[in-house]
């Protein structure tokens, strides 16, 4: 079979025909399940003009009447966070921070995998209205442990958005996304336990997170 690298293709956004991502098919392990697609995130989420055109898009999904104070940034989408505060404040959404701008946060994680705020940014968490930003969300784990952590820690969601996601919702709040499996319309993903392509004999061929791959050989 040919190389990850090789088997890339462009897909195109439903919602944006100006966004693309990359993907390749094959077999994939993350932490929480098997999938057919590894989705490379590494352009839109560190590319200046994509990562802008990112933004805007998302910033477009949101009405004025939402307030936003933090942006809580997971997998790596700071540099999307930041262009999104700017389009937010761009098209009139409300910040409740004293200055009138809004926190760019990302979280930090106990050796068990626990997602925390240290006690120098937890008060850019507590009585904040909080958009949750990530590349991609399968499961919906993730984004279910970062929604529990900031109603933890005293916030609130005003949003929830995703470059990818096959999932629709979290804890009842909508996921808007720029891309969904209608966008890669064969995209499945199993349980580790209960994945048809092990079961199939098809060997992995690299297991995946937010930073990208690594091959089993």
């Amino acid at each position: 079979m040919a190389d990850i690298k090789d088997r890339m293709m462009k897909y195109v956004s439903s919602n944006d025909r100006n966004i693309m991502i990359n993907a390749a098919q094959g077999h994939f392990a993350t932490s929480h399940s098997h999938i057919n697609y590894y989705i490379d995130m590494s352009a839109i989420k560190t590319r200046q003009s994509e990562a802008n055109a990112a933004a805007e898009a998302i910033a477009e999904q949101y009405s004025a009447t939402t307030v936003v104070d933090t942006i809580l940034c997971l997998d790596g989408c700071q540099v999307i966070g930041a262009y999104l505060a700017e389009h937010l404040a761009k098209a009139g959404i409300l910040s409740m921070n004293a200055h009138k701008s809004i926190y760019i946060l990302e979280p930090d994680f106990t050796p068990s995998g626990q997602m925390i705020f240290r006690d120098n940014i937890k008060g850019w968490i507590k009585d904040k209205h909080v958009l949750v930003l990530l590349a991609s969300a399968t499961t919906g784990r993730t984004l279910a442990s970062a929604v529990e952590t900031v109603k933890y820690y005293g916030g609130t969601i005003s949003g929830v958005s995703a470059i990818f996601s096959a999932a629709n919702s979290v804890s009842g709040i909508p996921i808007h996304k720029l891309f969904d499996s209608s966008d890669i319309s064969d995209y499945v993903a199993y349980d580790a336990n209960n994945c048809k392509l092990c079961q199939s004999g098809l060997k992995i061929d690299a297991i995946c997170n937010s930073s990208g791959f690594s091959k089993i050989n």
